[in-house]
């Protein structure tokens, strides 16, 4: 079995951003809090998407984008 690191963020847009970008949600875990932390496998490419994100560089397609967030809030409520 492979190792490998993983992204953990709380921030559901960023989360349906990087999957816009193929990035894939290995697994949301469940918080005491009402937030759900999303899971991403890490690559060299990661960090750097995520600073364009944070920095306002990044576009992506407003469809594919929403449809995420709807995946995505399926996904934390189905759990």
């Amino acid at each position: 079995m492979k190792h490998y690191e993983l992204f953990k963020t709380s921030d559901l847009a960023l989360c349906a951003v990087l999957c816009c970008y193929n990035y894939r949600i290995e697994e949301i875990e469940k918080t005491t809090s009402p937030r759900a932390i999303f899971c991403i496998r890490k690559d060299e490419a990661l960090d750097n998407l995520i600073k364009d994100y944070w920095s306002h560089k990044l576009s992506v397609e407003p469809i594919a984008f929403f449809s995420y967030l709807k995946e995505i809030k399926t996904q934390i409520y189905e759990r």
